[in-house]
């Protein structure tokens, strides 16, 4: 669905950004493949490896409406991965958080409906489910306005759906190398937040197949959520550095014991699919019926039981030591 058609990625210079664009490149023959983000030196070291004939690279920031609406001119698709998303960092500054994650949210949605937009997948997190931390708390407001966003369309063919998932192996700032530096630098020790943390836990690659996939599942309004494996954050240690001990540290400021991905209050929303779930919509769109039961792509689900809950400390798959060291390998190689 991507062949000839004019996409646009914020935030498209991270990590989820670059290995979209590969997967695009490999897969697909883009019209326009635009990268829009705020660091000049992060366009220009990806234009040495990604440099394509209908690649564009586009200087700007979520919040300024004017700017997005400029790039999206005749773009079919836009993948938002654009945000503020280090934990203690958004407690510290939480309105520059705000600024990016909610109103860069809305600057968003109204340029796509200017720019009439075919789609718009908005990248979520499982911070965003019971937020304790005002990351959760401005991406759970992100989400929001993705979904609600289905009734200003009207006549245009402009929709929302939102991808949440956990926490990507390697990716720019996460544990994974983080750890990994502590041992190449020789440390004796590896810090532990707390021994009982768990984390869902996704490549960077499964990550991209299913946004892919979403956006050919979507009718809008969708939160789709993988069935992905769990974590405990001991076992990654274990898989990283053997022989080291590990420190507890104590919770970083807004940090979970567990994350959750489908809250239990959603129970009635949520829909099983055979890979996947779906949380449907809180509000009724005008003069759009839909239970979601079928995606567009003819795949049936079904309600979740009540009480229901997809928490990664209650995850019924969690990857063995053995299982973490081959992830580890694959994305530090």
């Amino acid at each position: 669905m991507f062949d000839n058609k004019s996409i646009l990625i914020t935030g498209g210079t991270g990590s989820f950004g670059k290995k979209y664009t590969k997967i695009l490149l490999e897969r697909y023959k883009p019209k326009r493949l635009i990268i829009f983000s705020r660091d000049e030196l992060k366009q220009y070291e990806m234009q040495q490896t990604f440099n394509a004939s209908c690649m564009r690279y586009f200087i700007g920031d979520v919040r300024d409406r004017d700017r997005l609406t400029l790039a999206m001119d005749g773009v079919d698709f836009v993948i938002h991965a654009a945000a503020l998303k280090q934990v203690p960092a958004a407690e510290y500054n939480p309105m520059e958080c705000i600024k990016t994650n909610i109103y860069g949210a809305e600057n968003i949605i109204r340029a796509a409906l200017d720019s009439n937009v075919d789609k718009v997948m908005a990248l979520s997190t499982d911070k965003a489910a019971n937020p304790v931390n005002l990351y959760g708390v401005t991406k759970l407001a992100s989400d929001k306005l993705f979904v609600a966003a289905n009734n200003m369309s009207g006549s245009k063919r402009t929709k929302f759906a939102v991808t949440r998932y956990g926490n990507v192996v390697g990716s720019r700032g996460s544990v994974v190398p983080f750890f990994k530096k502590l041992v190449e630098d020789g440390a004796t020790e590896l810090p532990v937040t707390d021994k009982e943390m768990t984390r869902f836990w996704i490549t960077l690659e499964q990550g991209v197949d299913f946004v892919l996939k979403n956006f050919e599942r979507m009718y809008g309004g969708e939160i789709f959520v993988p069935k992905i494996p769990s974590m405990r954050i001991t076992d990654l240690c274990e898989s990283i550095a053997p022989s080291l001990p590990h420190k507890e540290i104590g919770i970083r400021p807004g940090e979970k014991i567990h994350e959750i991905m489908c809250p239990s209050e959603y129970d009635h929303l949520t829909l099983e699919f055979k890979d996947h779930f779906v949380l449907t919509p809180t509000i009724k769109f005008h003069q759009k019926e839909n239970t979601y039961q079928v995606n567009a792509l003819g795949e049936a689900g079904k309600p979740v039981q009540k009480g229901f809950e997809y928490n990664s400390g209650t995850n019924p798959h969690f990857l063995s030591v053995e299982e973490l060291m081959q992830l580890n390998e694959t994305v530090l190689s």
